[in-house]
């Protein structure tokens, strides 16, 4: 019988988590949730902690504390809060595998963390790796872990690369939906409000990352993800758009064949693939799946790297590297904020972020403080161009 695995959901009240913890309930006798961090939402993490019964909790915002606190007392489950309880939290030793699916920056901290303790990674926070994927890979040299993938695009080249040599590889082929404006006028960008740029046409996500899918950030991100995931250069990662977000992503080989991963656009079946890693198999399930049948058309074309200039600007962050990328996160997170707070234009976000990148010094070989650095002048900057608006 396998071991069962403790599993650490960081970020269990977001669109991932919550989806995590519904495979933890499909296998209970392979995972058992050991630890939820959520960051503001202390009444979805007191219900799912009632409802899960992890050995522990922790809230980000330390405002909420007092209420998931109380509202847990008498059931044996240890509460905390801050993001120094985060990062101590997820080094427990009884926990084997943490899921990363913190929004943005904040992810970096606890996965530094689990890395250092020798736990198994499930990457769900692309930006760990945007902001400070060539340190994330310089810790996993001399760390047990290993960090799989949750994203279903990371998840589909890491299909298609199981067996093949890495020195075959040509090209990554990157799909993309194109999001809620692919066949929008560039023009009409500038009307765009919150509501209209949440309207994602196949995933459910998040608020952020569907905004981020909407400028097609997102896609850029997952980019420079990919470059740090399986060692290759930018160009070498080709984005397609494919609107029927079936085929998954697709790598090309040096003898001009390619090799596809399908699936339905159901983020169930990325997260069930990566904790099956670990385990050494495929998770069986009675999921609903794919029949080619009722695939009547699947199109692909190139982005409008005109209409989403963001793309271009994830490839220059990841072509110059070092705190490049870091910045342009950064200044992302500031302005998408902003935006779905209808404080700013659609297109000021593309504006935003170039000019924070354009403006902050560069730092070619980051250590961590570095990171750290960046991340701060460049939030502070890209603030100070909102309130000057």
């Amino acid at each position: 019988m396998e071991k069962r695995r403790n599993i650490a959901v960081l970020g269990s009240t977001g669109s991932i988590g919550r989806q995590t913890l519904d495979i933890i309930a499909e296998y209970p006798d392979l995972f058992g949730a050991w630890l939820l961090v959520a960051n503001t939402s202390a009444d979805a993490l007191i219900e799912q902690a009632l409802r899960v019964r992890p050995h522990a909790v922790v809230i980000a915002d330390d405002s909420r504390y007092p209420q998931v606190r109380d509202a847990l007392a008498g059931t044996g489950i240890t509460v905390a809060s801050g993001s120094e309880a985060i990062t101590e939290a997820v080094t427990a030793p009884q926990i084997d595998i943490v899921v990363t699916a913190m929004v943005g920056y904040s992810g970096l901290a606890p996965t530094i963390a689990a890395i250092g303790a020798g736990k198994d990674i499930a990457l769900a926070n692309k930006e760990t790796l945007v902001v400070a994927g060539e340190l994330i890979n310089q810790l996993l040299e001399t760390s047990p872990s290993h960090l799989y993938p949750v994203d279903s695009e990371h998840g589909a080249f890491y299909q298609c690369l199981v067996g093949e040599s890495h020195e075959d590889i040509d090209k990554l082929l990157l799909t993309a939906s194109g999001g809620p404006f692919r066949t929008m006028a560039r023009e009409q960008l500038t009307t765009v409000r919150a509501a209209d740029a949440l309207k994602h046409p196949n995933w459910s996500m998040g608020a952020k990352i569907t905004i981020d899918s909407a400028t097609m950030m997102n896609k850029g991100f997952e980019m420079i993800e990919a470059r740090w995931l399986f060692g290759v250069e930018p160009d070498d990662i080709v984005i397609v758009v494919h609107p029927q977000s079936i085929v998954h992503s697709m790598v090309q080989f040096k003898d001009g064949s390619v090799k596809a991963q399908l699936g339905l656009p159901d983020m169930h079946l990325p997260i069930r693939y990566a904790l099956g890693l670990p385990l050494g198999h495929r998770l069986s399930s009675e999921c609903r799946k794919m029949s080619l049948a009722d695939m009547a058309t699947l199109t692909f074309e190139r982005p409008d790297f005109e209409k989403f200039p963001l793309l271009a600007t994830a490839y220059e962050a990841a072509r110059r590297g070092g705190t490049a990328p870091c910045v342009v996160n950064a200044a992302n997170e500031v302005a998408v904020a902003s935006f779905l707070q209808d404080d700013i234009a659609f297109t000021d976000i593309f504006n935003i972020i170039n000019k924070t990148l354009e403006q902050m010094p560069h730092v070619a070989s980051p250590a961590l403080d570095d990171y750290v650095a960046s991340n701060a002048q460049a939030r502070a900057y890209a603030a100070s161009l909102i309130a000057r608006r």
